[in-house]
């Protein structure tokens, strides 16, 4: 597949800065939503990008130096649990895509973002899969991907009990297991179903 497809024809149509914008971690119990924001130069052509979920951890971070030196520049946000208890996991991604979009030091003529409709007056496409088919998209996924499974390896050192640093805070049978167990942490999502229950469970 060609995932330089978007980014060539709005080279072609005079754009100069193109940024790509893509979230991780939305079906996770536990820990923030992730958003990248970047803006790639325009001779960029890393091989091996791609949806950061279809890359193995060790390819992710050999590709994310290499993104980093070839990024005209990039802006990393995070949405606690709590913020996506108050506003839900959807608004949560919009808002930290859109201020990842308003924290770049160089404002793009175009925004790319996988599947995510944003508030803002900048012209912007909303792809399908977009983190597997634009460039842009791919090297934003990546980026957040790394950033937010460093966060929880480091998180997982204080609650060690719940494989946060092998699971990431996705709700793996062992996860959901550590729920009873060990009862819920204060960065679990208490809105989302196996914390919800397990509340629920406890306080009969």
């Amino acid at each position: 597949m060609n995932n330089f497809e978007f980014e060539e024809k709005l080279y072609l149509e005079g754009c100069k800065y193109i940024a790509g914008c893509d979230e991780v971690g939305r079906g996770c119990i536990a820990g923030p939503v992730y958003a990248c924001c970047v803006i790639m130069k325009p001779t960029s052509k890393i091989e091996g990008v791609n949806d950061s979920k279809k890359l193995t951890d060790k390819k992710r971070r050999e590709l994310l130096p290499k993104i980093l030196q070839d990024a005209v520049c990039y802006k990393v946000i995070a949405i606690d649990n709590d913020e996506i208890d108050k506003i839900n996991i959807l608004e949560a991604s919009r808002k930290a895509m859109e201020l990842a979009l308003e924290g770049l030091e160089v404002k793009p003529d175009y925004v790319l973002t996988d599947a995510m409709k944003l508030h803002t007056t900048i012209p912007y496409q909303d792809i399908i899969k977009g983190d597997l088919r634009s460039y842009t998209i791919g090297c934003a996924s990546i980026i957040a991907k790394v950033f937010r499974d460093d966060y929880m390896i480091a998180l997982s050192k204080e609650f060690p009990g719940y494989d946060w640093d092998k699971n990431k805070g996705y709700p793996t049978k062992r996860h959901k297991q550590s729920l009873y167990e060990l009862g819920v942490t204060k960065y679990h999502r208490k809105s989302y179903d196996p914390v919800r229950i397990c509340l629920e469970k406890s306080n009969l």
